[in-house]
């Protein structure tokens, strides 16, 4: 997603600098490459941070060649990785201790729909950091929600992980179910998508479903048990019931024990294929 978005940003017409971990990924882009991750936010109005996990967020901006040392007075970093609202509230001093202002703004949608500038950014942080943000956004953007003080954000796009996990879960079984009693994935799904649950989801998946062997990885399996096991976290912070969510998570952990952590979400269906065992 970090790679589309500085795509996108670049091909709008914006003077992108970016950095990865893994240069050769930064160097994919197109865009200019920075050594370090204080380099890239020296030369930044608007820093956006897309990466895996909180570990990964953490070491990001910390040390001396992290992140905040680059920041300049009012730099607005937008923090639209998948995290634990708390880890959000935990580098806000690295970036307001330099002058900056951090916001947390998950996306939610496709890589097909940030090369179309059509994801939803959840937004929360001051009001004023948004409005600077916002023509950044705009070129990513379909809709921006400023949902509401800092860490929002990510309560929000983990409220809408739960649903988009649970429909995912939901498909797998659908096709499964319908797969053994005989009836072809493709015919199931034809309908599916055509039913009260089609939606933007069902439509963008329907590749990962139908022909998994032959459609690259979009999200995996390794970051589906990640973002389940934060809103277990979150739920269990704040006194929500959730048993779904509980399921889904047992089983997305199952499938990674089981070797399937780095295919797409979608090979939950293989999991529940491999454990109901040949017909």
């Amino acid at each position: 997603m970090g790679a589309g978005m500085a795509v996108r940003l670049r091909e709008s017409g914006a003077d992108v600098t970016a950095w990865n971990r893994t240069a050769a990924k930064a160097a994919a882009t197109g865009c200019a490459v920075a050594e370090t991750a204080r380099e890239a936010a020296g030369v930044a109005d608007v820093v956006i941070v897309s990466l895996a996990d909180d570990a990964a967020v953490l070491a990001a901006y910390d040390g001396p060649d992290g992140l905040a040392a680059g920041l300049r007075e009012g730099t607005v970093v937008v923090e639209s990785s998948t995290i634990d609202p708390e880890t959000v509230r935990r580098i806000e001093p690295l970036v307001t201790g330099r002058g900056g202002v951090l916001l947390d703004g998950p996306v939610s949608g496709s890589i097909a729909l940030v090369e179309k500038g059509q994801l939803t950014f959840m937004v929360g942080g001051p009001a004023g950091g948004v409005e600077s943000a916002r023509p950044v956004l705009d070129l990513l953007a379909r809709q921006v929600f400023h949902v509401g003080e800092l860490g929002s954000g990510e309560v929000v796009k983990l409220a809408v992980n739960t649903v988009v996990l649970a429909l995912n879960q939901a498909l797998a079984e659908a096709l499964v179910l319908a797969e053994r009693a005989g009836v072809p994935r493709e015919t199931t799904y034809e309908v599916l998508a055509n039913s009260a649950i089609g939606s933007a989801f069902v439509s963008y998946k329907r590749a990962g479903f139908e022909r998994p062997d032959e459609t690259p990885v979009a999200f995996s399996l390794d970051l589906v048990a990640k973002d389940l096991d934060l809103v277990r976290q979150l739920a269990e912070r704040v006194g929500a019931r959730m048993p779904q969510a509980g399921t889904n998570l047992g089983v997305a952990s199952a499938a990674v024990a089981a070797t399937l952590g780095g295919q797409d979400m979608s090979a939950v269906a293989q999991y529940l294929r491999d454990l109901s065992g040949d017909l």
